[in-house]
C-alpha cells in the first residue's frame, strides 16, 4: 500500500509537470510580446497571426495527439510531446522574423496538442472516481495555472536580466529535464474505472461509435465555445495591460500573474468540491454539473474590468473569470473522465480540444483585428457571457444515467 501510494505520488507530480510547463512554455511569448513584437517590427495583426499559428497546429494535434496517446499509451505518447514541444520552445531564441516566430508558435503546437489528453488519460488510469476529480484539477488545470503565475515574474525576470531570447532557451532546458525524469517515473496503477457511459472493451471506441453520441457532440461544442476565452485571457492580457493601461514589462510582470493563481485555486478547490459530493452520495454527474454551473453564472462579474479604476483592479476583476474556469474546467475533465473508459478518455478529450482550438484560432486572429480597431470592449465583453451559454450545452446534452 505505501509503494503505491508512493507511486502515485510521483505519477501525480509527473503529470502536473507537464501541465505546468505546458502553460509555461506557451506564456513565454505573451508576457514578452511588447517586447517581442516590438524586437521583430511586428504589428497586433503580426502577433495576432503568430499566436494562431499556435492555436491552429495544437487544435488539430490535440485530436491526433489524443488518438496517439490512446494507440501508443500515456507513457510513450505523453514523453514524445513534451519532448517536442520543449525543441520548439528552445527554438524561439533563434527567430529573426514575425515569419519565423510564427513557424515554430506553429511547432509547439505540434507538439502540446497530446499533452491534456495525456494527463487526462493518465489520471484515469492511476485515481479512482473518488478521488478524481481533485486530482484532475491538480495535474490539468491547477498545475497549469502554476505554470502560468510562474510565468510573468520568472520570464521577465529572464529577459530584463539577460535579453527576451533567453527565456526560451531557458522553457527548453527544463522540459528536457522533465522528459528525463517521466520515462523511469511514470508507472500506470491499472485502476481500470467502469465508465458511467457503459463498459470500455480492450481498445479505444470507433469514431463512428464516439460521434453518435449526444454527450460527445456536448462535449466538444461546450470547448468550442470557451475555448477561445481561456485563449484570450492567455495571450492578450498583457497586451491589454500594455496598450489600455500603459503598463511597462516590469508592471506587467507584477500583474499577470494574479488571474492564473485565482486559476491554481480554484483548480484544486473545484475538485475537492466535487470529490466531497460524490462521496456525499451524488451521483458522478450530477455532482460534476453542480459545480460547474455555479461557475458558469460567475463569469459575467469579470465584465466590470473594462471601468476599472487601475490596472490591480482589471486585473483582479479578470482573475473573477479565471477562478470560475478553474471550477469549471476540473470537473469538466472530470465528467469526460466519468463517462467514458482509460482506453478512449484521450481520443475524447482531444476530439473536443480540437474544436476548442479551431474555435481559439479564429479568435485570436480577429482578436487582434478588434483591439486594432475598436479596442478590447467587446473582447472582454464576449467572454464574460459565454459560461452561461456553455452551461447550458452542458445540461441538454449530458443526462444523468438513469
Amino acid at each position: 500500500m505505501c509503494d503505491r501510494r508512493r507511486n502515485l505520488w510521483v505519477v501525480g507530480l509527473l503529470l502536473s509537470g507537464a501541465s505546468a510547463l505546458s502553460f509555461f512554455d506557451r506564456q513565454v511569448l505573451s508576457v514578452l510580446a511588447p517586447t517581442v513584437t516590438a524586437d521583430l517590427g511586428m504589428t497586433n495583426a503580426d502577433y495576432g497571426r503568430a499566436v494562431s499559428a499556435f492555436t491552429l497546429a495544437y487544435c488539430v494535434m490535440f485530436a491526433v495527439g489524443g488518438r496517439l496517446i490512446d494507440l501508443l499509451g500515456t507513457r510513450i505518447g505523453l514523453g514524445l510531446s513534451v519532448a517536442l514541444w520543449s525543441l520548439a520552445s528552445a527554438l524561439h531564441a533563434t527567430a529573426r522574423t514575425s515569419s519565423q516566430l510564427a513557424l515554430f508558435r506553429f511547432l509547439l503546437g505540434v507538439g502540446e496538442g497530446a499533452c491534456f489528453p495525456g494527463v487526462a488519460r493518465g489520471v484515469l488510469e492511476s485515481f479512482p472516481d473518488r478521488q478524481r476529480a481533485l486530482a484532475m484539477g491538480i495535474a490539468t488545470t491547477g498545475a497549469s495555472a502554476i505554470g502560468a503565475v510562474l510565468a510573468p515574474p520568472v520570464i521577465t525576470g529572464l529577459a530584463l536580466a539577460a535579453g527576451w531570447r533567453t527565456a526560451f532557451w531557458a522553457t527548453g532546458l527544463l522540459g528536457a529535464l522533465w522528459t528525463l525524469s517521466w520515462f523511469p517515473g511514470y508507472r500506470v496503477q491499472a485502476i481500470a474505472p467502469t465508465p458511467v457511459g457503459g463498459s470500455g472493451g480492450s481498445g479505444p471506441w470507433p469514431w463512428e461509435r464516439l460521434l453518435r453520441l449526444r454527450a460527445v457532440w456536448g462535449l466538444v461544442l461546450t470547448r468550442f465555445l470557451l475555448d477561445p476565452v481561456f485563449y484570450i485571457y492567455m495571450f492578450w492580457i498583457p497586451q491589454y495591460l500594455h496598450h489600455e493601461r500603459a503598463a511597462s514589462l516590469s508592471e506587467i510582470g507584477k500583474l499577470a500573474w494574479i488571474p492564473f493563481l485565482t486559476l491554481g485555486v480554484s483548480s484544486c478547490i473545484g475538485g475537492a468540491v466535487s470529490d466531497w459530493l460524490v462521496r456525499r452520495g451524488r451521483p458522478l454527474v450530477k455532482a460534476r454539473k453542480l459545480v460547474m454551473g455555479a461557475a458558469a453564472f460567475l463569469t459575467p462579474v469579470s465584465i466590470l474590468a473594462l471601468w476599472a479604476p487601475n490596472s490591480l483592479v482589471a486585473v483582479l476583476l479578470l482573475g473573477v473569470l479565471l477562478l470560475a474556469h478553474g471550477f469549471w474546467m476540473t470537473n469538466y475533465m472530470a465528467l469526460t473522465a466519468d463517462l467514458f473508459p482509460a482506453t478512449t478518455v484521450a481520443s475524447v478529450v482531444g476530439l473536443a480540444g480540437m474544436a476548442g482550438g479551431l474555435a481559439g484560432f479564429t479568435a485570436n486572429l480577429g482578436t487582434g483585428y478588434v483591439v486594432d480597431a475598436v479596442g478590447f470592449a467587446p473582447v472582454f465583453l464576449a467572454c464574460g457571457l459565454l459560461y452561461p451559454v456553455g452551461y447550458g450545452v452542458i445540461l441538454l446534452s449530458v443526462r444523468e444515467p438513469a
